[in-house]
């Protein structure tokens, strides 16, 4: 049984290196950041994903943080595995993915909600029975002019952004803390706030 104040944080994205710097990986970037800041290493857990365990201050909140090993349209079944694992209920999951309705370099959080046609979140809802999650939703923007929404969450930051994309990344990493430490409506106003 987990501890009360055990969080387990998923970062969505695609496996494999042609995916590896997307938008629709971010959550897996955040991840990355989150596992060095716990000084651990992503380790193949029984359910496939990649899991690093720490504590974010002795005697802080625990996180399990999971880079999913599936696609991100079928993340839900990782996430269930993982949460039963582990004994965390859907309200202490924190799931960190890319926004098109966010202006990138913004960070918006919630908890439950829709999936707003993005499927990684629609199947982690049905896996789990529940949209009642924590979400830390990343800002990408949307595509200028005709690009087709998939192709744009599927390609690679511009240059531009990836000068600002280690400060998002940092973002986000301190917001999902934040939320651990001190709640979501902590997070919510710290980070709502900058616009």
């Amino acid at each position: 049984m987990a501890a009360a104040n055990t969080w387990l944080v998923i970062g969505l994205g695609n496996p494999g290196p042609r995916y590896e710097r997307t938008r629709h990986n971010i959550g897996q970037m955040v991840i990355a950041e989150l596992a060095g800041r716990l000084g651990q290493q992503l380790k193949r857990h029984r359910s496939a994903a990649l899991v690093a365990e720490g504590f974010l201050a002795p005697g802080g909140p625990k996180l399990i943080v999971a880079t999913l090993t599936s696609f991100m349209n079928v993340s839900g079944k990782q996430t269930a595995a993982l949460a039963s694992f582990y004994s965390i209920p859907p309200e202490r999951i924190i799931v960190i993915h890319d926004e098109m309705d966010i202006p990138f370099d913004s960070i918006k959080l919630k908890i439950g909600g829709g999936h707003g046609g993005h499927n990684g979140l629609r199947d982690i809802a049905a896996a789990l029975g529940t949209p009642e999650f924590i979400r830390v939703r990343t800002g990408v923007g949307r595509p200028v002019g005709r690009q087709d929404p998939a192709d744009f969450v599927l390609a690679p930051f511009t240059a531009a952004e990836r000068e600002t994309l280690p400060i998002l990344i940092a973002d986000a990493a301190d917001a999902t803390e934040l939320v651990a430490t001190e709640g979501l409506t902590a997070a919510q106003q710290k980070f709502h706030s900058r616009g």
